[in-house]
């Protein structure tokens, strides 16, 4: 059984630092949530205030419908996964997922039947004697999983437990996490800085910055429609061009920058004389004039080469470079360094959201 989990109104204050504010959305009940954002935003507060580690200076959690304030973390319905593990070292990987049970007194047959399920569940089976010390980085991370399910909790949460393997590893995990996920069927509450684990695994994501949720959607929707330049800058790499607007019709506008006037999709309602930051994504850049209005030159800097796909890096306005991504398959020649290169893109590539401080700022 699972459980939706709502936060109202949550402020978690550390003498005078404010550490989240106001948060409120609802995860609802079965659903893979994730918090992204950089270190420092707020995120793992919230995960401890959730599983009862933390009580919120104001506002209210609740989990299943029932407020949570004054409960404590062992009396709450989630379990918790911490970013070292935490696994029992001198125990075997039986016995770290039986634990739980043993700390309140299920009976002996009851452990086994649990464990050997759970070992079954996360690609187990053969492991259950082995030490901790004997597995490799993405056991360790499934007996995690299988000791914090054999409490049989309504809401797990996991505070960056990929975080400590390798690229390739951490990939394979992100889908064997999903797949547990979706079999068991419970509410997962997930934290991270990865961009690429909250798009691959999340049902929906909320995206973090200085204590304040800044976006909620689906993943498709947190990189396609970003409705802040924080998030437009954290979410992928985006190329921002700051100016002010000089037109606005039928949901588009021209935005005058450093390097030219660049026209964009308005989903903010952008008016005449407002500030703004107009974002073109990198592969929706192309080398050369385009036949469109949306053109503008810039020195090449450096192209570097990544397997599949070079990134063209061009002199910006600002201390930030302009990126364009080239597909080995595509028939773009690619300009050499100290080259002025021409650049355009598409008229729906361009979006123009309300001047804001950027990711990187």
């Amino acid at each position: 059984m699972s459980a939706d989990v709502e936060l109202d109104h949550v402020w978690i204050r550390f003498g005078p630092f404010v550490a989240v504010r106001d948060a409120t959305l609802r995860i609802e009940n079965g659903e893979f949530f994730s918090f992204l954002g950089p270190s420092g935003c707020g995120k793992t507060t919230i995960l401890r205030t959730i599983s009862g580690f933390l009580e919120p200076s104001q506002g209210t959690v609740r989990i299943g419908g029932q407020d949570m304030r004054g409960i404590g973390a062992n009396r709450r319905p989630t379990a918790l996964i911490f970013q070292n593990l935490a696994l029992f070292p001198l125990m075997t990987v039986a016995e770290n997922i039986a634990y739980g049970l043993r700390v309140r007194g299920v009976p002996r047959a009851e452990q086994r039947r649990k464990v050997d399920e759970l070992l079954g569940l996360t690609a187990l089976r053969d492991q259950g004697t082995k030490r901790i010390a004997e597995l490799s980085g993405g056991q360790k991370q499934r007996v995690a999983i299988a000791r914090a399910l054999a409490v049989e909790p309504k809401v797990l949460l996991l505070d960056e437990p990929l975080s400590a393997l390798d690229l390739k590893l951490r990939q394979h995990m992100r889908n064997e996490l999903r797949a547990i996920q979706q079999r068991v069927g419970i509410t997962f509450i997930y934290i991270t800085h990865d961009q690429g684990e909250a798009l691959t695994m999340s049902d929906r994501i909320a995206v973090m910055n200085a204590g304040m949720i800044e976006q909620v959607g689906d993943g498709q929707t947190v990189f396609d429609e970003p409705t802040t330049a924080f998030v437009a800058s954290f979410v992928g790499e985006n190329n921002p061009f700051q100016g002010k607007v000089v037109a606005a019709h039928d949901g588009r506008v021209t935005v005058d920058t450093p390097v030219g006037r660049l026209g964009g999709r308005n989903p903010r309602g952008l008016k005449l004389g407002d500030d703004a930051i107009l974002f073109v994504r990198p592969d929706a850049l192309r080398l050369g004039p385009g036949a469109g209005g949306d053109t503008l030159s810039a020195v090449v800097l450096n192209v570097a080469f990544e397997g599949t796909m070079s990134h063209v890096f061009l002199k910006g306005p600002t201390r930030k470079d302009i990126i364009i991504t080239v597909g080995r398959g595509e028939s773009q020649r690619l300009p050499e360094q100290g080259e002025t290169a021409s650049i355009h893109y598409g008229a729906a590539a361009g979006l123009a959201l309300p001047a804001g401080r950027l990711a990187s700022d």
